[in-house]
């Protein structure tokens, strides 16, 4: 017995809406708990997604099963149950669970199981049954330092439903907070057409250089990740263009296909919105929003240069030149510029001191206005409605992630294995920075193969961040760290450290086997998916460089004269290290460039420390200035060497 889907598409758009309006009058007005937030919140999200994802490959597409329609159902209890039953709340406190409270707690859990499943796959909810049954009972029989004692089900219920240590706890409130908000707003800038305007803006600027549709495609992406935060949403929405784009342009599929996955890959590092991942991060440092997006836009700006570099070296080497296409800055402009207005709004709100999800808020608000200066892009009634349905749905997948993933930071935190973890990342490294950050990023890859990028972020950084802020931060500071004292380098450090891991986890997005954004990318390319996810790997090893730099430079902890200068020079190193990997400028390398060019490029991105070349040449003061000399000096020879052969040829 089933419901034909199309039946059911007017209800599910009026019930997404609605789910919509529901979180921006709480996020804006407020009115409720946040624990009574965080469970509507999940509820309505799950209760949506049983109506919109199939049980199984095997389910009819078509038709919404009666079973379906009950589990919709059934998966608001855990919301109304809190609300109809609020002295549970108080008699729980003391570990009093009636019967009642017992069954709507595992209905809850089993609920959240069933939907990551889904919407996901079985890897999260395969750790979530294992992370529970490591809590209640197979702890105990594991020896070591990863054993535990275990704890009764009736304790571990109550932490998990009524506190704010599991489901409803603090991730997911930023997930019904931060996220649905910047969601929404994503929702509507792409609605009233952001999307063709990105796209036209960017062949207007960058269509003239060599290899043009391809820097498009990294142009755009980036535009694109200041409103989506998602490398799958840039892939979809701007490679249906820039793919077919490049191919014509002469790229080949493969590398068309690998740019726009490198490129859109830079969503979630990309300010203002950078994914989902950059609110948990907020609230796990107590670092404000403003603050780690002002200082990830330089780190962002070095990770599409990197692309481009690789981009236009492939064009020099394979011949391809500049579109030819003809668009107009200047009209592109006229046509587009009410865009501008909502992000300016809304990065003024944050630098001003407004909570990320009042910004956002007011934001959404400001591009129905500006959409009226255009005659063309005005948002009427019809495009609100959809626009909400579409902020929900698009939030499915992520709500219902960021809520599940809560169990097992809650038992993470419980059972004490993110302090043990960190222990053994202290010890393996041997008091090695460079060897812990390894060991992350090798812990980050197989994280990310079962693990969407923000749930392996929470994880990871929930596990090693603290072992990665001991081994950044000096014997001084970590004795004042012991000792109660936080000076703010402190608090910058703490922001490295989590940058690292958060860079790190995006390699899931592009590093084989579990590759979504090279997959999705593979489909619109027609390409091996395989060794589509191969060059993006190679095209994205800024993910891997940027990291670096926040653990041994001060890109992050320095001053601002501190952060450029490291820019300036990164931007040079980056430049030496695509020219290497390339293994060509103007024509292919010698073997004794490339050398120098790696060393060149070692000596632009690490600090004086790390070479010490004073301490040999007393006059070498700056390794990044002994860099920048020998890069130009081997270009210059380079250049010199070709020129001879580019005249007999000419």
């Amino acid at each position: 017995m089933a419901i034909k889907k199309e039946a059911l598409k007017p209800f599910l758009t009026y019930y997404a809406m609605g789910i919509a309006v529901f979180h921006f009058y709480i996020n804006i007005i407020g009115g409720i708990s946040d624990l009574w937030f965080n469970a509507a919140h999940f509820s309505f999200l799950a209760s949506l997604g049983f109506l919109t994802y199939k049980a199984s490959k095997y389910s009819d597409k078509e038709t919404v099963s009666y079973f379906d329609i009950f589990l919709s159902i059934l998966a608001l209890v855990p919301f109304f149950y809190l609300v109809g039953f609020e002295e549970s709340l108080y008699s729980v406190a003391n570990g009093n669970l009636r019967p009642m409270d017992l069954v709507v707690s595992v209905i809850s859990i089993l609920l959240a199981i069933e939907i990551v499943r889904r919407t996901t796959g079985w890897i999260v909810p395969s750790m979530m049954i294992f992370a529970i049954a490591y809590v209640l009972f197979l702890g105990r029989y594991i020896e070591g330092v990863f054993g535990f004692a275990g704890m009764t089900v009736t304790r571990f219920l109550y932490r998990m439903y009524f506190t704010s240590e599991g489901l409803f706890g603090f991730i997911a409130n930023i997930s019904a907070t931060y996220v649905f908000m910047f969601m929404l707003f994503a929702a509507f800038l792409m609605k009233s057409g952001a999307g063709d305007f990105i796209v036209d803006l960017s062949k207007s600027i960058t269509s003239k250089f060599r290899g043009g549709a391809g820097h498009v495609a990294v142009f755009s992406s980036a535009l694109m990740g200041t409103i989506s935060g998602s490398a799958v949403a840039n892939t979809v929405s701007t490679g249906t263009i820039t793919i077919p784009m490049m191919i014509k342009n002469g790229f080949k599929p493969i590398f068309a296909a690998a740019v726009e996955t490198a490129a859109s890959t830079g969503g979630q590092i990309m300010p203002p919105i950078m994914g989902a991942g950059v609110f948990i991060m907020a609230q796990m440092t107590h670092i404000s929003f403003a603050t780690i997006i002002a200082v990830s836009v330089l780190p962002a700006i070095l990770y599409f240069a990197s692309i481009s570099f690789y981009i236009h070296i492939h064009a020099k080497k394979h011949g391809i030149e500049a579109t030819g296409e003809k668009v107009e800055v200047l009209p592109t402009l006229r046509e587009g510029f009410h865009f501008f207005i909502p992000l300016t709004t809304l990065i003024g709100l944050l630098v001003y001191g407004f909570t990320p999800t009042y910004a956002a808020g007011i934001s959404i608000i400001v591009i129905i206005i500006s959409s009226y200066l255009t005659k063309n892009k005005r948002m009427g009634l019809k495009d609100i409605v959809e626009a909400l349905a579409l902020g929900t749905q698009n939030m499915i997948v992520t709500g219902v992630l960021l809520v599940s993933i809560g169990v097992i930071v809650g038992i993470i935190n419980i059972s004490g294995i993110g302090v043990t973890f960190s222990q053994l990342i202290m010890e393996w490294s041997s008091g090695q920075l460079l060897l812990a950050l390894v060991l992350v990023a090798i812990a980050s890859l197989f994280l990310g193969m079962g693990l969407p990028v923000t749930a392996s972020y929470i994880v990871l950084a929930v596990l090693s961040a603290p072992a990665l802020l001991g081994l950044m931060l000096s014997p001084e500071m970590a004795a004042l760290v012991s000792a109660g004292v936080t000076p703010p380098e402190v608090t910058m450090y703490l922001l490295a450290a989590h940058l690292v891991i958060f860079w790190l986890s995006q390699d899931s997005n592009l590093t084989p086997p579990v590759c979504l954004a090279a997959f999705a990318a593979a489909g619109i390319a027609k390409t091996p998916p395989m060794r589509t996810g191969l060059a993006a790997w190679k095209l994205g090893k800024g993910l891997y460089i940027m990291p670096l730099l926040f653990a041994f430079s001060n890109l992050i902890v320095g001053s601002w004269i501190d952060r450029f200068e490291v820019f300036a020079f990164a931007m040079v190193g980056i430049l030496s290290f695509a020219i290497f990997m390339e293994g060509y400028w103007n024509d292919k390398l010698k073997i004794y460039e490339r050398v120098i060019f790696v060393l060149t490029t070692l000596l632009l991105l690490f600090p004086d420390k790390v070479f010490e070349l004073k301490s040999v040449i007393p006059h070498i003061q700056d390794s990044h200035v002994v860099g920048l000399l020998l890069f130009l000096i081997t270009l210059f020879l380079h250049n010199k060497r070709v020129q001879p052969k580019q005249s007999i040829t000419a």
